[in-house]
């Protein structure tokens, strides 16, 4: 976790981060009280006064409150901690639909199984009048039993329901937007309908329906282009799972089909004609990224934080045994070997540490290494034997001690990045700033200094971000006309990103105006997400 993750929010210990976006955080978190392990979302702070976060937060709270099933992910509970609103989800493990795309071709039999069981949860999602608007593999989680948990109802609402979406915008995930949400027009079931279309498109095709890349080229699709049947690019796909698919992302709604469980109905009578694939990895045997447990939670454009590998299966092989007296040598050399190499690689790593760090091996023990098993002999000081590496005269400069060699100065410590460097002239800079002048281990003179430089490569990041910013607004402003002439209205979330994005860099000026480097950085960091969103949106990176 890092430095700034809390360590307990009201009755939940905080385990590990699972996944982050630039709406909030999700955790994995154990309730206190029942030792229950289960997963945290919470809306940043600094995000808890924009309304249309907090409105996306609540409607999604209340949607999941009134909805159980067994393929849709339970809300435990919600409630405020301070200035966060925080969400208690269900805790899935697993891997979403996606990221087992990655791992290779998933069988036509499992992939409609799959689907089936994220139609059996929109069919009780739309018998409440509930639609989900964000339908996608990512938002698939599927459990080491086979078991799928539909996620991520942030941009759900009542059917009928207005006040969520701003006018002439889209909502939802280009590439499994349906054509009215695409034209900004009125949305029902068959929305829905269409999205898990496409994703069974992608799970049996391994491919994108469409293959082009901008964001304003894969709305037009949606809205124009036929895309190639199935069978057209899997030939051993039989002809009647091909002709739903393609019945399922049909333009007019009318022709698609008009309901959850017709599309069900339709995936039992082709699944005969699959027979399941003896070879695709199952979800018991796939790696498993972090980012599966971000998306056991409802999404929030969260990226994975590490990889996470599973156990491998046990074999079903008996393991061949030797009998006699040879054999069990032959077992014990092996094993006496192994410890000998672990032994030899421990040590090997601890000398090149101590290395690296500029210490004599012997000082091992006194930075917390393992003992020597006998105490070593006390030896005058005396000068390094020739054969090591010459090292200079080591400064008393506290902390910043360096040691020099033939080849010049080298550092015992590891070089700090710019934003480290800013993080300790931001904190030396307040400790001059208070009564008394500065920190014990550092003169007021050199306190200015870094306050300065930090000033300055504020002052320079600043320009960077607000480059891209300019850059960013001149195409989103180009792609906007050009869509308002083709009926097409932008998505919510990069109007709301957009709108982000100017008011982060006017309060980023006005601190560094006032000196505030803390206040700076705070709205420069925020500043730079809502480009980076942008700039994926128009294909910029």
């Amino acid at each position: 976790m890092s430095e700034n993750t809390p360590q307990q929010i009201g009755d939940y210990v905080i385990l590990r981060e699972l996944g982050h976006g630039g709406m909030g955080k999700v955790y994995q978190v154990r309730n206190v009280l029942s030792d229950r392990i289960e997963a945290m979302k919470v809306v940043l702070p600094d995000l808890a006064g924009r309304s249309e976060f907090v409105s996306r937060f609540m409607r999604e709270i209340k949607v999941l409150a009134s909805l159980e099933h067994p393929n849709i992910a339970a809300l435990r509970t919600a409630f405020t901690s301070g200035d966060q609103f925080v969400m208690i989800m269900e805790y899935v493990e697993g891997v979403t639909l996606g990221d087992r795309l990655e791992q290779g071709a998933i069988s036509p039999a499992d992939a409609i199984n799959y689907i089936d069981q994220v139609l059996s949860a929109l069919s009780y999602a739309h018998s409440k009048h509930i639609i989900h608007r964000d339908i996608k593999p990512a938002n698939m989680m599927l459990t080491p039993q086979g078991v799928v948990k539909l996620m991520d109802f942030g941009l759900a609402r009542s059917a009928g329901e207005v006040g969520l979406t701003m006018t002439g915008s889209t909502v939802g995930s280009l590439d499994y937007l349906s054509p009215e949400q695409v034209q900004s027009q009125p949305t029902d079931e068959r929305s829905d309908l269409y999205s898990v279309g496409v994703s069974l498109y992608q799970l049996v095709t391994h491919q994108r329906m469409f293959s082009v890349t901008s964001s304003y080229s894969i709305m037009e699709a949606h809205v124009k282009e036929t895309p190639r049947s199935p069978i057209e690019l899997i030939p051993s796909l039989p002809k009647a799972v091909s002709d739903l698919i393609m019945m399922a992302v049909a333009k007019d709604p009318a022709q698609r089909f008009q309901t959850a469980d017709a599309f069900r109905g339709a995936l039992s009578q082709v699944k005969a004609l699959c027979p399941p694939s003896l070879t695709a990895p199952t979800a018991a045997t796939i790696t498993l990224p972090a980012s599966q447990a971000a998306a056991a939670q409802p999404a929030m454009e969260s990226r994975p934080s590490q990889s996470v590998p599973s156990a491998p299966p046990p074999s079903s092989q008996p393991v061949a045994t030797k009998s006699g007296r040879g054999g069990l040598i032959a077992v014990v050399a092996v094993l006496v070997l192994l410890v000998l190499a672990g032994a030899w690689y421990y040590k090997s790593r601890q000398d090149t540490q101590q290395t690296v760090a500029g210490l004599p091996a012997t000082q091992s023990a006194g930075k917390g290494a393992s003992q020597p098993s006998s105490p070593p002999t006390e030896q005058p000081m005396q000068a390094v034997p020739p054969a090591a590496t010459p090292v200079g005269p080591v400064s008393s400069q506290g902390p910043e001690q360096t040691q020099s060699s033939p080849a010049g100065p080298i550092s015992s410590q590891p070089p700090q990045s710019p934003s480290a460097r800013s993080r300790h002239a931001d904190s030396t800079a307040k400790a001059a700033m208070k009564p008394g002048g500065a920190s014990p281990d550092q003169p007021p003179q050199e306190a200015v200094i870094d306050q300065k430089r930090l000033l300055e490569d504020l002052e320079r990041e600043s320009d960077q971000v607000n480059g891209r910013a300019s850059a960013v607004e001149s195409s989103l402003s180009t792609m906007e006309r050009q869509m308002q002439n083709q009926g097409l209205g932008l998505r919510g979330d990069m109007v709301a990103a957009r709108n982000n994005m100017h008011n982060d860099l006017a309060k980023a000026k006005q601190a560094l105006d006032a000196a505030d480097t803390e206040r700076a950085k705070h709205f420069l960091e925020l500043a730079n997400h809502e480009v980076e969103k942008l700039e994926a949106f128009m294909g910029h990176r």
